[in-house]
């Protein structure tokens, strides 16, 4: 009896049972593929421990070759169930952020008639205040990736919206003209830190077109916003230089809010719901290697998105910023509009593009961002034809609400392709380049501009435009096809 018994409990061997043979799956195909590395039980542990992943290290994991589609699907079911209240509040925060930046850039258009005044300045000399902002911007495009790895996400917002709080002091005591255009610098740099770390947040979240058209959306209630108020003011003779009091108080509330809202953001160990925190390989080095610093800059420099999304949004920003910042001037010299009254005209470009961005982007991300941005453009270089050649102030104020209604939703569009485009690893030093010559195109195309108004007055601001809009159109078309990411 004994040995039988023994004879059954020696049917498998105990190696056999401590090392079963590794399980086959297979794919759709039916291809035979290797178990991952991931198993369902080791994602789907709470993160809670001193063991619990961060996202620095989430982004930095590298998945197996053949990651079986039952793996990646939990990865998102994890990343759904995943979704923290913060996460809301840190897109209202950077949406927040842009409300002032949209407040800045559009502020300069109604108050340039005055600002030549008060200092006794033409076009030209003006238009400097373009030239250091898009100089701040350009300056911050190879920082921002050390500036967030030093101080981190919280304290690097915190920075960048000192500089500008600190700005908008100094303007408000209305000082001498090279010290204004001193402190533009200053705040390019700013919003140009905020607005990279913000743009490759939202980039990344789940429906990223959507909450891109939010964020920059939050931009176009700005840029409405602040000439509605800088033209009540002056018209009411309030001097020009206290309109910066409203985007001082902006500034600060933002300072506050963001430094709550970001707190901890490195070191959170629940995971937010952001692709930019799948594992991926393109953030390594052939011989499997972390890529340095220098490493990820200069093969972003050397991108063909890169490239031509930074020449796409410099003939962007600088079609957006002429308009916005010329044509008050355009209506007052050629149309003899009333400056206390057409000054409303430039509120009204920047409510067509907030309701653009708020109300085409969904639809625009339906159809495919690549076509929708073609047919935009298309659009826009008829309307700003229209804009020229209307003989009226009211008919050339429709024109260019609808001309802001087109090019609205162009940038949410583009940012999300570019995102699509671009190695995840390569998001914040690549956003940043394309943010700083695009708005170098902000400050080149406007002062330009300025400068042959000079001479030849400034009707020139339509044919800049329209051939501003043909290089938009090139560059677009010369993208490369979006493919589908096997990370």
């Amino acid at each position: 009896m004994a040995s039988s018994l023994g004879a059954l409990l020696e049917i498998e061997s105990s190696s056999r049972v401590a090392s079963p043979p590794a399980a086959v799956r297979k794919d759709k195909q039916g291809a035979a593929q290797a178990p991952s590395d991931y198993e369902l039980n080791d994602l789907a542990r709470p993160p809670t421990g001193p063991s619990s992943p961060t996202p620095s290290e989430l982004e930095n994991r590298l998945p197996t070759p053949n990651e079986t589609e039952e793996v990646m699907a939990a990865e998102w079911a994890l990343d759904r169930t995943a979704v923290s209240w913060k996460t809301k509040w840190r897109l209202l925060s950077a949406c927040l952020m842009n409300f002032g930046n949209g407040m800045n850039d559009s502020a300069p258009g109604a108050l340039i008639p005055y600002i030549e005044k008060y200092y006794g300045i033409g076009y030209a000399v003006v238009s400097l205040v373009f030239v250091t902002n898009a100089l701040g911007f350009i300056l911050a495009a190879p920082l921002t990736y050390t500036i967030e790895q030093k101080l981190g996400r919280a304290k690097s917002y915190a920075f960048a919206l000192s500089l500008l709080a600190a700005s908008y002091i100094v303007i408000t005591c209305q000082p001498p003209f090279p010290v204004v255009v001193t402190c533009f610098f200053f705040m390019g740099f700013g919003m140009a830190l905020g607005l990279a770390l913000n743009n490759v947040y939202c980039a990344n979240l789940a429906n990223a077109t959507t909450a891109l058209g939010c964020f920059h959306g939050a931009y176009g209630i700005g840029g409405t916003i602040a000439p509605l108020f800088a033209t009540a003011m002056v018209s009411a003779g309030i001097r020009w230089s206290f309109f910066y009091t409203i985007t001082l108080a902006v500034s600060i509330t933002n300072l506050a809010y963001s430094a709550w809202a970001f707190y901890n953001f490195e070191n959170e160990s629940e995971v937010e719901p952001q692709m930019a925190l799948r594992p991926t390989a393109s953030r390594r080095t052939q011989d499997g290697e972390p890529m340095t610093r220098a490493q990820v800059l200069r093969k972003s420099l050397q991108d063909r998105t890169t490239l031509l999304g930074a020449l796409f949004i410099f003939a962007y920003q600088g079609a957006e910023v002429s308009v916005s910042g010329w044509v008050v001037s355009f209506l007052i010299s050629y149309r003899h509009g009333d400056p206390s009254r057409v000054g409303y005209v430039s509120a009204g470009f920047w409510a067509g593009i907030t309701v653009g961005r708020f109300v085409l982007t969904h639809p625009a991300s339906k159809l495919g961002e690549k076509i929708s941005v073609v047919m935009m453009v298309a659009g826009a270089v008829a309307f700003q034809l229209l804009t020229w050649l209307i003989p009226n102030v009211i008919g050339e104020a429709v024109t260019v609400a609808i001309l802001g209604l087109l090019l609205g939703a162009v940038y949410p569009c583009a940012t999300a392709v570019f995102t699509k485009l671009l190695p995840r690893n390569m998001h914040i030093s690549s956003l940043s380049i394309v943010n700083a010559l695009g708005s170098s195109g902000g400050a080149v195309s406007p002062f330009f501009t300025g400068i042959l108004a000079q001479k030849v007055g400034t009707m020139v601001l339509h044919p800049i435009c329209i051939g501003l809009y043909g290089v938009m159109a090139t560059s677009w078309l010369l993208l490369p096809k979006i493919s589908k990411r096997s990370e």
